[in-house]
């Protein structure tokens, strides 16, 4: 079975000990990733919706460096410190997964990382890989 893993370089990677994503065979599992800036801030402290666009910019990066990309999802988890603007990162996850969307899960949790945090996002996907190695076509 092959295993991957690829990073995003965000600071708790190194200090925690965990990759951003790592592809196991056909399925890939993406770590809770947080809205963080290209400078390693917080990206659009306060805005529900841009972190979680933020979030999903990242995930996708990640299921390409591992061959894969947002069709191949079957699962999200959001993780929100506040449950009330479930719209706002509901409308983020829409626009990305409209046309294929997976189980979902938000939780309203009491803290992140960084308090200007909003929202994690965690993603697994399953990506069939053809005889050669490469990933079948998108379904």
């Amino acid at each position: 079975m092959e295993w991957r893993r690829t990073y995003s370089g965000a600071p708790w990677e190194t200090q925690v000990g965990y990759c951003r994503a790592l592809r196991a065979g056909d399925h890939i599992y993406v770590t809770a990733t947080a809205p963080v800036a290209d400078d390693g801030g917080v990206f659009a402290p306060g805005d529900a919706y841009a972190q979680a666009r933020r979030c999903l910019e990242i995930i996708q990066r990640a299921l390409r460096d591992l061959d894969a990309d947002t069709t191949h999802v079957v699962r999200t988890r959001m993780f929100v410190t506040d449950i009330s603007r479930w719209a706002e990162f509901g409308r983020a996850h829409r626009e990305l997964f409209g046309e294929h969307p997976p189980a979902t899960t938000m939780v309203e949790v009491r803290a992140l990382i960084d308090p200007a945090m909003l929202i994690e996002i965690e993603v697994e996907a399953v990506c069939p890989l053809g005889r050669g190695g490469e990933p079948r076509p998108e379904r």
